[in-house]
Formats: C-alpha cells, structure tokens, sequence
C-alpha cells in the first residue's frame, strides 16, 4: 500500500516548500497530496510547486472541483504538469461541496452530468485526442492540446455518493474517499465502485499520534452524515496507528492519505507512524 501525506489546507502556504522537501527525504511515504477547497489555496498551483521541488514523490491533486474548472484549461494545466514531471502526477477532480459552489456562482444543473463529462474530456485531451463534446454541462468543439504528455496521468474521481462512485469505477483510474473512511465503508463504496484492474482505491485518512480532537471527529462525521463512533482515524499510540494503517490494507486500499490533525507539528506525526511501520 502506497502511503500518501497531505499538506492540510489550515497550513500557511508559505509552508508548503519546506513540507514536501522533508517529506521527499522520507523513503516511505510515496505521495504528497495538495487540497483545493474554496478560500483556502489553489490546488493546482500548489501541485506545481510541490513537483517543482521535490524528485521522487508523487503529487496528487485532491480536489479539483469540476464546477470551477473548465474541462479545456484543466486539461492544459495538467497536461503541462504532466510534460514537466512525467509519471510523478495525479488528477484528482470532483463535484466540490455544493454549498461552495453556491457561494461561488457555480452550480451546475447536474453535478453528476459535469463531473462525468469532464472526466471524459479532460482524459481525452490528456491522451492527445481532439475533443469535440456537447453534453449536458459540457460544451468543447474541436478542442486539443497541442503539447499533449507523453505519460498521462491518471484521472481520479473524488466522490462519495453511490451513483458517482458507480461512475468513477467506469470511467476514472481511481477513487478517492474523505476522511472517515474505514474498512466498512470502504467495503460499501467498492461494491458501488465494482473496478476494473488497475483501478486505484485511495482513502484520505485523519492523523493523530494520540487522541484525534473532537472538533475533528465531529466535523468528519457531519460530513459524511454518520455516527461519530463510526469515524475511523488513524490515531492513537504509534503501535496502534499502524495497526489502523493495517486494517486499510487489509480492506483493500490501494493508497492511504495521511491528514495530520496537528498543525503546530503535523511531520513529527508522520515520523512516529512511520518508525512504527519499520
């Protein structure tokens, strides 16, 4: 299992470069994981930068929101990530919390409709394709990318309702599930999923060395509209997150992302988990 750290939202930018150089010098994390949610920081241009001084990890975009981005400029910003660092980028594109896109002025007629008809654009013109789409939400004509990557990288769909994540297992190269997702729910999303070979099963994960702040379980809990019991972290002892870093494995999980809980020192938390795992 692919072990993935995010650089939480709640981080001043500023701190981003210093982040994802320590984490490039631990060789068992894989994969740094950007965010992009309204008012906080651009997704795309934190993926950017973190590539830009990093060698080995992988950068994942987790999310974009399909109803602030168009497909064509998407794809262009991609494809130019992808040219730049080959191999070392994932695409992470969703619905965005609809209230978001309320404030924003961007809420589509079907959330479903733009996020699938996206993907399939956004792919398209990845793999060098000349897109021509008049969907529902979605209108390219004649569209391509003239410096198309040479490695494409995947597309992957974060989404949690039934229907959307139906759609991901048939058109995206992988899954991405918020924070809470433990063994049980994971096993519901992947029967919804059903995926082919090769599909990337990616669950985001709250970290904590210690007891996860309440604010944090109940905050997770809203969101996913569950008991707060059934809120899975990976927390507790080092022994004992590890062991909870095990049961995601176990589940099926192909990449676990990390979210530490602690902001005043979010590595050492890491380091701890990852002495633990040795």
């Amino acid at each position: 299992m692919r072990i993935g750290v995010m650089f939480d939202r709640g981080l001043p930018p500023e701190q981003l470069i210093p982040y994802a150089r320590a984490l490039d010098d631990m060789p068992r994390v894989d994969d740094l994981w950007v965010v992009e949610d309204l008012g906080w920081t651009g997704g795309l241009t934190s993926a950017a930068t973190a590539l830009a001084v990093t060698g080995r990890l992988r950068v994942g975009l987790g999310i974009a929101p399909a109803p602030l981005r168009n497909p064509a400029l998407l794809a262009m910003e991609l494809g130019n990530l992808a040219r730049l660092h080959p191999g070392r980028l994932v695409a992470g594109i969703g619905h965005g919390v609809q209230d978001w896109m309320r404030q924003a002025g961007a809420t589509p007629r079907s959330p479903l409709a733009l996020l699938e008809e996206t993907i399939v654009a956004v792919g398209g013109l990845l793999r060098g394709e000349r897109v021509t789409l008049e969907g529902r939400e979605v209108h390219l004509s004649d569209v391509a990318l003239v410096h198309p990557p040479a490695v494409v990288p995947p597309i992957m769909a974060g989404v949690v309702g039934p229907r959307s994540l139906a759609m991901s297992g048939r058109l995206a190269q992988g899954t991405i599930v918020p924070e809470g997702f433990g063994p049980a729910l994971v096993a519901q999303a992947l029967k919804h999923i059903d995926p082919a070979p090769g599909h990337e099963i990616v669950v985001l994960t709250n970290l904590m060395i210690g007891t996860l702040p309440d604010t944090v379980v109940q905050g997770t809990a809203g969101f996913l509209k569950i008991d707060p019991g059934e809120v899975f972290s990976v927390s507790g002892t080092a022994g004992q997150a590890a062991a909870r870093l095990a049961e995601l494995e176990r589940a099926g999980v192909h990449t676990v992302v990390l979210r530490p809980a602690d902001h005043d020192e979010p590595l050492r938390h890491v380091s701890e988990l990852l002495a633990a795992l040795s």
